[in-house]
């Protein structure tokens, strides 16, 4: 170091340099050992040599003593010589100070950041002498701005990017900035909105809210508010969910961020999403959801002061063989025109809902019997004038029932129940009219609702069983074919009545489980008595429609007599004249249960839709009189020519005619003399469990 300040200073005097630029330039240099010196002189040419170097600038610029002489063209790299040559030439051109920053490596490969500053020395003739440069270390401050600009870049980024608008504003509600969403969202730009109120933006509606929101932000909680309304600059109202953030800085609240989230959008679709959930799909009325929420407010308002209203219950007659002939378009079509002309009554004491299917309800406010009957009669006249579907002329009929708040019902379940009740009543007595619930009704239809349920399950409980009727040959007294009925024992109603539970198992569906049940019972009791040598016995069942149709009954039927291994003779079929309307099914079903070897009963002669020339057609072996006729063929000459005739055209065709429902001697002795010799009914039995039947009659057989 004594050396470099030695020919420093040989060559100040050499150049004789006033005393008062050596004070300069060593003032220079002791001021800033700390940084790296460089002192350079000035040579013609814009030549920049070496002159001193200081103890920091030799080690951190990698440079040695032999450096001292030289010119950045002899002493460093050629881009680095380069690059400062450009600056140097710099304070030349400016004659002043020029500042620079400037980044390189150590030795040891780790990046330094530096800060130059070039000084000129003049000489007393204004000329640039030598050129002192001061270069500090700023590594550590550059490191930390640059981390300063890359947090405000990210800031920046999440503020100018974000979806959301974002508004920094003062305690006071002064807008200070905004986002480019915010411009969106606002349609002012930031120079519009700047230094403007926040509350401006804000709908008076939602004024005092956001007002607390803010106050309350201000005390240093970050808030949230959903459904907010602003007003866009065009006067439209938007919906937006808001948030609000404190900016602290050094412990003290000094402004906010409002965040607006545009929920109009999603709100729209709330909306249809809450329309649709409240609103029938195909005809836009309104659905059992909405009846359901319009009946609860009715019964239980806010004002505690309950009115009266009707609940109509209507059900399109006939739809069904409307919606299977026409297509379900043309059903969809014929919905949406009743739904029209319904919907012309609703009003704010009206409310029209498609609640399923073809069924209809509405919701009459403040009516009672009268009022209610006088609007169903305007309902009724609706339905007068035609419906057309493709130029094709159609009529429907509405069934309705009707129940009434308080009388029939104090919750919503019972009095949509009680006016369905009373609706099922008008279907069961012929349809198109209406009628009011009536307390009675409902014990009924509870129990038709309740042996649905323990019908479906009577099979697994063994409820179910066969009683035998004995059919008595006149002539000889014997009993040699029954007829099974089916009998239920309910463990809660107790015996139940064919004439309620099998219409029940029709629409239903459950005869089809029960059909196959009664013949398997049927068939495993024929096994029993054919192995207690009672081989001469025929037994019938009833054949249902549905079943009739139904493509596995003549398999099932041959299944069964391989599987008890019965004659097929000893197993007989009854069908009544409806399961046999169509021709062209019955037929090949009857020749495959003939060509078992069964025999073929038609149930109920004379009382369907009889047709001389299905005798002709089919295979049938028996025909049974309906005892419809045999009631009255003592009394009645009509029922007795009847009876006669069936007899005749029966023993014409080679058929066993069975005359059912006897119950007196005289009725046998007419039947007799007619030539009808073989008898069912009470007279001689009433069907019996299989015990009492073996004991009263095929004991004798066997014997």
């Amino acid at each position: 170091m004594n050396q470099l300040h030695n020919l420093l200073t040989a060559e100040l005097e050499s150049g004789k340099t006033s005393g008062k630029i050596q004070k300069i330039i060593f003032d220079i240099i002791f001021q800033h050992v700390q940084d790296m010196v460089f002192v350079m002189k000035v040579e013609k040419g814009a030549r920049f040599r070496y002159l001193f170097v200081n103890e920091s600038g030799m080690k951190r610029a990698n440079l040695t003593v032999e450096t001292i002489g030289k010119t950045f063209q002899e002493a460093l790299p050629a881009e680095f010589a380069r690059s400062l040559q450009q600056k140097y030439e710099k304070v030349l051109k400016r004659n002043g100070i020029v500042l620079f920053d400037d980044q390189f490596y150590f030795n040891d490969g780790k990046k330094v950041y530096g800060e130059t500053i070039l000084t000129p020395i003049f000489s007393e003739d204004c000329s640039i002498r030598y050129v002192v440069a001061v270069t500090r270390d700023v590594t550590e401050w550059s490191i930390e701005k640059n981390k300063i600009v890359e947090s405000e870049q990210r800031y920046r980024s999440i503020i100018d990017n974000n979806l959301d608008a974002i508004f920094t504003i003062s305690p006071k509600g002064k807008i200070l900035e905004a986002n480019p969403a915010a411009t969106d969202i606002t349609g002012c730009s930031e120079k519009q909105m700047v230094h403007r109120s926040i509350y401006d933006v804000i709908h008076d509606h939602d004024l005092d809210k956001f007002k607390t929101l803010i106050e309350k932000t201000c005390s240093g909680y970050a808030l949230e508010s959903l459904d907010c309304k602003i007003i866009h600059t065009k006067g439209h109202l938007l919906i937006v969910h808001i948030k609000t953030v404190p900016i602290v800085i050094h412990g003290c609240i000094n402004g906010l961020y409002v965040i607006f989230k545009d929920l109009s959008e999603q709100s729209k679709n709330m909306e249809m999403i809450k329309f649709m959930s409240f609103h029938d799909q195909l005809t836009g009325l309104l659905n059992r959801r909405a009846l359901l929420e319009h009946i609860n407010q009715q019964i239980f308002p806010p004002s505690k002061k309950m009115q009266d209203f009707a609940l109509i219950s209507i059900d399109l007659d006939r739809f069904k063989h409307l919606n299977d002939t026409l297509g379900h378009l043309a059903g969809d079509e014929t919905l949406k025109r009743v739904a029209e002309r319904l919907v012309q009554f609703q009003n704010e004491t009206c409310f029209i809902y498609r609640v399923g299917g073809d069924e209809f309800t509405i919701l009459l406010l403040s009516a009672d019997r009268k009022t209610a009957t006088t609007f169903v009669k305007k309902v009724f006249s609706i339905f007068s004038q035609s419906f057309y579907f493709n130029s094709q002329e159609y009529f429907i009929s509405p069934s309705i029932g009707i129940s009434l708040f308080p009388i029939d019902g104090k919750d919503a379940e019972m009095l949509i129940k009680n006016a369905d009740e009373a609706l099922f009543r008008v279907k069961e007595k012929g349809k198109a009219h209406y009628q009011f619930y009536r307390t009675e009704m409902n014990s009924l239809f509870f129990n038709v609702v309740a042996l649905e349920t323990h019908l479906r399950k009577a099979i697994d409980k063994n409820e179910l069983s066969l009683f035998y009727q004995p059919q008595i040959d006149v002539i000889t007294g014997e009993a040699k074919s029954f007829e099974a009925l089916i009998r239920w024992n309910d463990s809660e109603f107790g015996a139940i009545s064919p004439t309620v539970f099998i219409p029940l198992a029709e629409e239903t569906g459950l005869i089809i489980s029960i059909g196959y049940w009664v013949i398997e019972k049927a068939c495993r009791q024929i096994q029993s008595w054919n192995r207690k040598g009672l081989d001469d016995i025929r037994v019938a069942i009833n054949i249902s429609p549905k079943q009739f149709q139904h493509p596995n009954l003549v398999p099932f039927i041959q299944v069964m007599l391989e599987k008890y291994q019965i004659p097929a003779t000893s197993l007989g079929i009854e069908i009544t004249e409806g399961a046999m309307s169509d021709t062209k099914e019955t037929i090949p079903i009857l020749t495959k249960v003939k060509n078992l070897g069964i025999s073929i009963s038609v149930d109920d002669f004379g009382t369907g839709y009889s047709s001389l020339n299905y005798l002709k057609q089919f295979p049938i072996d028996v025909l049974k009189i309906d005892q419809s006729f045999i009631r009255d063929i003592l009394v009645d000459k009509k029922d007795a020519a009847i009876t006669s005739t069936i007899i005749h055209l029966g023993r014409s065709l080679d058929l066993e005619v069975i005359a059912e429902g006897v119950e007196d001697y005289s009725q046998v002795e007419f039947l007799a003399s007619a030539g009808c010799y073989k008898i069912q009914g009470f007279y001689f039995s009433k069907p019996l469990p299989v015990e009492d039947l073996e004991q009263q009659f095929l004991v004798q057989m066997k014997k």
